[in-house]
C-alpha cells in the first residue's frame, strides 16, 4: 500500500505556483546563507532542512554562501564549523560562495548608484543619523550632505575606499524616502568604513558593505531563485527588491525573496550573542558543550542527523512563530536512538552484591542481545561472578508491593543471566548499606530453555561484574535553562534562569564490551539512558555523556515541584 503524499508546506506551494507559471524548473536554485559569527544551533537546523530539502526535491542546487561582511565578528573558524555541522546533517552544497567574493562587484554597482543619483556619502555622526531617522509615526528628515553633487560623492567614496578617513566619519547611504512608512527605506547605509582585517580579503577593504545592500545582490549575483529569509526580515523585502531594482537585467533571473516563522525551542536561547555570553562567562565549556543548542554540542551529546532531521520536518514550516517543547526533539532522538543503539549495561550508582552460592573464583560468559528489536545487530557476551554491582535505588530492606526491584527475602532475575534473592544486607556505623548478600538460582540462567529459566519474577535488573567492570567518566547532563522562555522576562536576565544541575560528572562501572568505543559510539545503558562517546575520551579514560534518558522524566519532575 503506498503512503499518501505528504502536504506542501506554503513555500514549496510558492514554488509549485512559479512551475506553474512558467518558471523554468532548471533554473531553480535556493542557498543557505549562515553569518560565520558563532556556530550553527537548532534554529539554523530547520533553515538548513528547508532550503537543502527543496533542493532535493526538485533537484535544484543549492549554495552555501557565507554572509561575511562584519569582519569585526566573523571568523575562520566558524566557517569551518559551519562546513562540518552542514555536512553531518547529510547535505552536501553546489557551490561555496562568500559575500566577499563580491566586494568589488558590489562596490562597481554602488558607483553606479551614485552617478544615478541614488546614493550619496552622509558625514553626520551616527546620533544625528539616529535624531533625523524618524519615528513610525512621524517622516524622518533629509541630512544636510544628501544633495552633494554626484562627482563629490564619488571622490569622497573612493577616498573612503582607499582608508583616507576614520572610521565613523562618512558612509554611503541609499537616497531612497526618509518618509516612508517602512523606516528601513528610509535613507539606509549601504557602506561603513571598518579598519578591521578581514578573515579573507585580509586589509584588502576598509569599507564594507551592509548587510541589506549585500544580500539581496549577492542573490542575483548566484542566480538565486528562492531567498528564503525569517521573519524579521519581511519588513527588509521592500528594501531587497529596490536594490534589486538598481541591477536587474531582465535576461537573468530574479530573486524572489519570502518569509517564514522562527521557530523557539523551550529551555534555551538561540541568539548568537546570548550563547557567546554563555561561552565567555564559562557556564558552558565552549560552543560545543552538550548543553548548548549548537548542532556541534547536540552532536557531541549524542544526537544524530537523522533524529534532527525528524525534529525540523515534524515542526514543518509556517508563517507564525511559536515555542516548541524541546521535549519534542528529545522524542525524536530517543526514537532514532532506540531503533539503532546496541544496548550495553553500566552501573552509575553501585552497590555491591555478593552471591554466597556461586562457585568461589569461577566466572562464565553470557549471552546477551545487543538490540532486541533488530535481529541484525547480534550478540555479546556479558562475563558473570560471584561478585557484581547494581544500583543502589535497585534494593531496598523493605518495600511495599509495587516496588518490583531487590528486596530482603525478595527475587529479581539479572539481565541476561539469573534469579537472585536477597537474603541480607551489610550496614557500616551510619547505617548506610554497604553490601547485599544473595544467593541465585543455578538452574535460571537466561536461554538455557530449563523450566527454571523460563520462571516469571516481575522485577529485571541490570548489572556488571566487579571483577570485569571498568570505570569511566559519564557526565549526566540536564536542560540548561530551567524556565521554558528565559529570554523573554522583562524584569529578569535569562541568565537568572541558568540551571545549576545541568552537568553532574560521577563514575560509573561499565561491562568490558565498551573498552574499545570510538568518540562518538552511542549506546543504550539499560533502565538508564542513551550515551556517547565524548571526545575527551582517552584510551585509559573513557567518558560517556548522556544524550537523553529513556522517557521524558523532565514533565514528571516539573508536575511534582
Amino acid at each position: 500500500m503506498n503512503e499518501a503524499p505528504k502536504s506542501l508546506n506554503f513555500l514549496e506551494h510558492i514554488v509549485e505556483e512559479d512551475l506553474k507559471n512558467g518558471f523554468p524548473k532548471e533554473q531553480l536554485r535556493f542557498r543557505f546563507p549562515p553569518e560565520p559569527n558563532g556556530y550553527l544551533h537548532i534554529g539554523h537546523a530547520s533553515s538548513i532542512c528547508l532550503n537543502f530539502g527543496l533542493g532535493l526535491r526538485y533537484d535544484s542546487p543549492v549554495n552555501l554562501r557565507f554572509d561575511d561582511t562584519n569582519p569585526v565578528k566573523e571568523e575562520q573558524e566558524f566557517v569551518d564549523a559551519i562546513k562540518r555541522d552542514v555536512k553531518w546533517l547529510g547535505y552536501n552544497w553546489d557551490t561555496e560562495r562568500y559575500a566577499s567574493d563580491y566586494f568589488q562587484q558590489l562596490y562597481d554597482w554602488a558607483i553606479v548608484l551614485i552617478k544615478k543619483g541614488k546614493a550619496y556619502i552622509d558625514s553626520q555622526s551616527s546620533e544625528e543619523m539616529a535624531a533625523q531617522k524618524g519615528t513610525p509615526n512621524e517622516p524622518g528628515g533629509h541630512s544636510p550632505f544628501r544633495d552633494r553633487s554626484i562627482d563629490e560623492n564619488i571622490r569622497l567614496f573612493e577616498a573612503m575606499k582607499k582608508g583616507e578617513f576614520e572610521e565613523g566619519t562618512h558612509v554611503l547611504r541609499a537616497k531612497i524616502d526618509m518618509s516612508s512608512s517602512n523606516m528601513l527605506m528610509r535613507d539606509p547605509i549601504m557602506y561603513r568604513i571598518l579598519h578591521k582585517v578581514h578573515h579573507r580579503t585580509k586589509s584588502d577593504w576598509c569599507i564594507y558593505p551592509m548587510y541589506d545592500w549585500t544580500h539581496g545582490e549577492s542573490d542575483y549575483i548566484e542566480q538565486v531563485s528562492h531567498s528564503l529569509c525569517t521573519l524579521e526580515f519581511a519588513m527588509h523585502r521592500e528594501l531587497y527588491d529596490w536594490f534589486l531594482d538598481q541591477v536587474y537585467d531582465e535576461r537573468t533571473v530574479r530573486p524572489k525573496q519570502r518569509e517564514f516563522a522562527r521557530r523557539n525551542l523551550s529551555h534555551t536561547v538561540v541568539s548568537k550573542r546570548k550563547l557567546l555570553k554563555l561561552v565567555e562567562e564559562g557556564v558552558v565549556n565552549g560552543w560545543n558543550d552538550p548543553r548548548m543548542p549548537t548542532i556541534s554540542g547536540l552532536r557531541r551529546r549524542g544526537y544524530t542527523p537523522e533524529s534532527i532531521r525528524n525534529f525540523a520536518d515534524t515542526i514543518g514550516i509556517a508563517k507564525r512563530e511559536n515555542l516548541i517543547d524541546v521535549s519534542l526533539l528529545e522524542f525524536h532522538v530517543r526514537e532514532h536512538l532506540n531503533k539503532v543503539s546496541p544496548r550495553v549495561m553500566g552501573v552509575l550508582d553501585p552497590i555491591k552484591v555478593v552471591i554466597t552460592n556461586y562457585p568461589e573464583g569461577e566466572e562464565e560468559w553470557l549471552e546477551a542481545e545487543n538490540n532486541p528489536g533488530d535481529e541484525s545487530a547480534g550478540t555479546r557476551k556479558v562475563p558473570f561472578s560471584g561478585e557484581i554491582y547494581i544500583e543502589k535505588n535497585d534494593f531496598r530492606e523493605e518495600a511495599n508491593r509495587k516496588f518490583f526491584r531487590l528486596k530482603l527475602g525478595g527475587e529479581v532475575r539479572l539481565k541476561s543471566a539469573y534469579i537472585i534473592k536477597a537474603e541480607s544486607c551489610t550496614k557500616d556505623t551510619d547505617g548506610n548499606i554497604t553490601e547485599i548478600q544473595c544467593t541465585y538460582d543455578p538452574k535460571s540462567k537466561s536461554g538455557s530453555g530449563t523450566q527454571e529459566s523460563l520462571r516469571k519474577v516481575k522485577g529485571t535488573l541490570h548489572w556488571v561484574s566487579v571483577k570485569h567492570a571498568f570505570e569511566a567518566e559519564v557526565r549526566i547532563y540536564d536542560r540548561l535553562f530551567l524556565d521554558e522562555s528565559p529570554d523573554t522576562h522583562k524584569d529578569k536576565d535569562f541568565m537568572d534562569f541558568v540551571n545549576p544541575d545541568s552537568l553532574k560528572v560521577i563514575k560509573g562501572f561499565l561491562e568490558p564490551s565498551l573498552k574499545n568505543a570510538k568518540v562518538e559510539d552511542r549506546v543504550q545503558f539499560q533502565r538508564l539512558g542513551y550515551f556517547c562517546v565524548d571526545p575527551d575520551s582517552t584510551s585509559e579514560n573513557l567518558v560517556f555523556n548522556r544524550t537523553v534518558t529513556l522517557r521524558d522524566t523532565w514533565a514528571k519532575i516539573q508536575q511534582n515541584n
